[in-house]
């Protein structure tokens, strides 16, 4: 007996000294094993190296807190997880904690704390539930996270709104952006060097009025020069991406080999190019206006890179609404009145799922978009489609004359037949030079070797000028700029900020970090008329079968000592 006591006590002791020892290697050794199919749990290399490397200490105060839902609770557990990996890498530079705006004495002061968040602006959202008693609750709900670092503080929005997704799938694609939005901020917080864009002048680009809006957007990550081209061909090599915003003017050889040098040496381009010349203020005074090829002297260079542009007008059926004056006129008075038609030249463009700059984007608005097509079979080259026409649509070749008699038409005599047809794409890789085997303009400076083929890069190109052009109100003297997609008739905003900069950040991307937006949570959801039609199974199934479980593994348990001590 006191051998057997002796040994239990060994190894008692033995397990006792190996659990202190993997809990003492444990403080020293760091790993995570995540078995879930899409990795839910874990965060990419490039934001582990972010939060090891960043400078000053983050604050994260989440606004996300009390009497919530089940959706909403999903998104404060994701953000608490998300941040509790934050924690570990970024070697305590990083805290947190919830705040509940709806927790006060009285309702006064609840009021006063929504204003405060209102005013900072922290834009609630109003979510109707039902109680146990099938009644309507409002809530106030704001779905925001403060991040402080040191004097600077920065809002991160942590609820999308995917216009077309209902509720569970929008909380879905919220809890699959949160390390993408999140690591924005942080990068912009603690970034150490601002990089350097440009938008290119002298071909009577849009004018800087028309661009101030998305100009104010990018100025949060970039310093944003503008200017024209000269003659030294390394003038843009201080610059990441250069932005091209619907040239009227052709370009001369001279500019063409500034613009092809600087792509061959890593440069990046966010190309928007109208494929037609068109005017809106014809039309309007005269009902009518040619639609001509609008040609800038650069279907060439385009092309040599895999691309073209084509001289085409887009007629969608997908398209903005604008009001027509409908006269109704009596024995007493003529009283002008204003009904929406659909103006086909004006298209919603859908962003495509599958590349990050596009996914879950909102439609984006055009106007006298063409279309684009791939040339060549380059295997350098990696080819996306990012916007495209409805299923409904199609395209006129021009020249051609745009009459305003359209209005009112239905769309089936249109014959929009095409669908999906290509406005913006997205090229990555090794693009040949269009000055290969050609000599440079005579009047180019250059202390660089002429380059035949590129170094690994990426451009876009987009097939109408208009998408970046945000509208202005006001007269002269008072003129001041509306939101970029914002459409003052029916009072829409629509993706044109966020398509425009998903694509300067991608093309100013070194690192892949901008791929965070291409993550994907699987949104298993149950079958409501299955669970409605079983339910009375289910319960019955819940309840019995964890007791009749119980009850074989104690009968199995009582039967096997039976046996054990009968003998």
């Amino acid at each position: 007996m006191i051998c057997m006591k002796s040994k239990k006590i060994i190894y008692i002791a033995i397990f006792a000294v190996a659990i202190i020892f993997v809990n003492i290697v444990g403080s020293f050794l760091f790993y995570r094993w995540d078995l879930t199919s899409e990795k839910k749990y874990s965060i990419s290399p490039q934001t582990k190296n972010l939060l090891r490397n960043m400078d000053g200490n983050l604050e994260f105060t989440i606004y996300l807190d009390g009497e919530l839902n089940s959706g909403f609770l999903r998104l404060k557990k994701s953000t608490e997880e998300m941040l509790d990996e934050f924690k570990i890498y970024g070697r305590k530079k990083i805290s947190y904690h919830f705040e509940d705006p709806s927790e006060a004495d009285s309702e006064e002061k609840r009021n006063e704390n929504y204003q405060k968040l209102y005013e900072k602006g922290y834009f609630p959202i109003e979510v109707n539930e039902k109680d146990s008693d099938g009644k309507t609750i409002k809530k106030i709900i704001f779905p925001w996270a403060r991040i402080v670092n040191g004097k600077d503080t920065l809002a991160v929005n942590l609820l999308k709104k995917v216009p077309g997704k209902n509720g569970y799938e929008n909380l879905n694609i919220s809890i699959e952006s949160l390390e993408f939005e999140l690591t924005d901020a942080i990068r912009t917080l603690t970034q150490r060097e601002i990089q350097k864009i440009a938008f290119l002048e002298g071909h009577d680009e849009l004018p800087e009025i028309y661009t101030y809006d998305i100009t104010q957007t990018l100025s949060k990550y970039f310093q944003i020069d503008r200017g024209v081209l000269g003659d030294d061909a390394n003038i843009l090599n201080p610059y990441k991406v250069v932005i091209i915003a619907a040239p009227e003017k052709k370009f001369t050889e001279s500019d063409k080999y500034i613009i092809d040098q600087y792509i061959m040496n890593g440069g990046r381009v966010l190309w928007l190019i109208d494929g037609v010349k068109i005017s809106m203020d014809t039309i309007s005074a005269y009902n009518m206006s040619p639609a001509l090829p609008n040609d800038v002297n650069l279907n060439d260079q385009l092309f040599r890179y895999g691309v073209r542009i084509n001289s085409t007008l887009i007629e969608d059926a997908q398209c903005m609404l604008i009001p027509v004056s409908q006269t109704s006129s009596n024995s007493e008075s003529s009283i002008d009145e204003y009904q929406p038609m659909s103006w086909y030249f004006s298209p919603l463009l859908q962003p495509t799922f599958a590349h990050p700059i596009s996914k879950n984007l909102n439609l984006v608005k055009s106007d006298f978009a063409s279309s684009v097509d791939f040339v060549g079979a380059n295997h350098d080259i990696q080819r996306s489609i990012l916007l495209t026409t409805s299923n409904y649509s199609r395209a006129l070749q021009a020249p051609l004359n745009i009459n305003l008699d359209i209005l009112g038409t239905p769309m089936e005599e249109l014959g929009l037949t095409e669908n999906n047809i290509p406005i913006a794409v997205a090229l990555e890789g090794k693009f040949p030079s269009v000055f290969k085997n050609r000599m440079k303009p005579q009047n180019i400076t250059s202390k660089e070797e002429q380059r035949a083929e590129s170094v690994p890069t990426r451009m876009i190109v987009v097939a109408d000028g208009d998408i970046i052009r945000n509208g202005i109100i006001g007269t002269k003297g008072n003129v001041r700029p509306t939101p970029l997609g914002f459409d003052t008739y029916t009072g829409q905003v629509f993706g044109n900020r966020d398509f425009l900069t998903n694509a300067v950040l991608y093309l100013a991307d070194d690192e892949g970090w901008f791929s965070l937006r291409n993550r994907e949570l699987k949104l298993r959801m149950l079958d409501k008329t299955k669970v409605e039609k079983n339910k009375n199974n289910i319960k019955l199934l819940n309840v019995v079968l964890p007791i009749a479980l119980l009850l074989i593994f104690a009968g199995v348990y009582t039967w096997l000592r039976k046996r054990k001590y009968s003998r």
